[in-house]
């Protein structure tokens, strides 16, 4: 393993460790207790093998899942891009109303959260426009070692100092509509949508292209392994300090961004000790700010690379598709912010049940890439890891199924 190429996997990383793990695993703990524990990691371990055949895929064909999908057929790609389209305004905004409610508690400054989150969108323009790729890539390693370790030292405290409940506790029944519409929130984003098998492989494309070679297959599962389990390892460890620190609490989450934010590191300094305040603050703040710079990047990324894709014999501008992206991207996130910043987790969960639903259906797609005739040629799944991709994705329907019973 070259430690240089080492890279595209912390950028998934980051876009991954965000809310799916601050407010969604917080969430799940401090409700249900160590119950929804079993759904963390099934989610983890069902959608690895998918999320896994992105940077397979792009070592052994040079080629990123964008012109994958557009091999398997047209129709394939336009549901791809539809996916994109329906998700990237509503999961945008979702990132960046929290990360800007996180912000406005962190300062302690009397502005609203729409200006938090255009500064914190804009904080984010700046850094793609400057420092393109290199500096992305760069700054998301420091903020992934540092939540690493402010999370770590949380649930350490946490397990030390606090005592189980000796009261029992009501846990809400997982049949129930409403806590399988938040099952299936919590798991959709757990510990991140398939869709991001594209953000990565264009990611490792990109780091490719900055070192002036393609990167080896070794190389990119190394990077996507550390990368991935980085984000499942975490995301437990927020599920641990919403159980440890908040459940049996009777807290009632707040639907506003600031609010929760506030209860969030209010009841952290009352169970931990007041001075432990900062450390959460930070850590939520800096797992927040990652994930909202890796979005920022991933959709303009896939458009423009869509765009190159489908009109290969033309000359296309991807610099100027990703800024105009970019821009778009970021004013239709800031007006959906402008409607929904008291309604922050009504929206979280929405758009997270959208990821969930898709999720079959571009491990699928991801599946078909895999066992390719491109791919056959250079490489198999063993017999046990397709018996596990095809059990995972089993899964993944027959829960979709669920979901849907449950709503219709």
């Amino acid at each position: 393993m070259n430690l240089k190429n080492i890279g595209p996997g912390f950028l998934l990383a980051g876009a991954a460790i965000g809310v799916s793990h601050l407010v969604q695993a917080t969430r799940a703990g401090a409700e249900f207790g160590w119950i929804l524990i079993i759904a963390l990691v099934l989610a983890c371990l069902t959608k690895y093998p998918f999320l896994l055949f992105g940077p397979l895929y792009t070592s052994l064909t040079q080629k990123h899942l964008i012109k994958g999908y557009l091999s398997l057929g047209k129709w394939v790609f336009w549901i791809y891009i539809g996916i994109t389209i329906a998700s990237m305004f509503i999961i945008t905004a979702a990132v960046s109303l929290v990360t800007a409610g996180l912000a406005a508690h962190l300062f302690n400054l009397k502005v609203d959260v729409f200006y938090w989150s255009l500064i914190v969108l804009f904080f984010c323009f700046l850094l793609l426009s400057i420092g393109k790729y290199r500096g992305l890539d760069k700054s998301m390693k420091v903020i992934i070692c540092l939540l690493t370790l402010c999370t770590f030292v949380a649930v350490i405290m946490a397990s030390i100092k606090l005592n189980t409940p000796t009261q029992i506790i009501n846990i809400p029944s997982l049949l129930e509509t409403s806590s399988l519409a938040f099952i299936v929130a919590f798991m959709g984003w757990m510990p991140i949508p398939i869709d991001a098998s594209v953000w990565h492989s264009l990611w490792i494309q990109e780091k490719g292209s900055l070192q002036g070679k393609s990167l080896t297959k070794s190389d990119v599962l190394w990077d996507f392994n550390i990368g991935y389990f980085a984000a499942s390892i975490i995301a437990v460890l927020f599920f641990a300090l919403g159980v440890l620190v908040m459940f049996g609490s009777s807290l009632q989450f707040s639907e506003s961004a600031v609010g929760f934010a506030k209860q969030l590191v209010q009841l952290y300094g009352k169970s931990l000790g007041n001075w432990t305040e900062v450390i959460i603050s930070i850590a939520a703040f800096v797992t927040m700010l990652s994930t909202t710079l890796a979005v920022a990047d991933a959709y303009p990324r896939v458009i423009s690379n869509a765009f190159a894709s489908y009109y290969p014999n033309k000359i296309i501008n991807k610099q100027k598709i990703y800024f105009v992206t970019l821009i778009i991207l970021l004013v239709c996130s800031l007006s959906i912010i402008q409607f929904a910043s008291h309604q922050f987790t009504s929206l979280v969960d929405f758009a997270a049940a959208i990821s969930f639903s898709t999720a079959p259906v571009l491990g699928y797609f991801n599946l078909k890439l895999i066992q390719s005739d491109e791919v056959k040629s250079k490489y198999s799944l063993s017999k046990t890891m397709l018996f596990y991709t095809y059990l995972s994705l089993l899964f993944l329907i027959i829960f979709v199924f669920i979901f849907m019973y449950s709503q219709f």
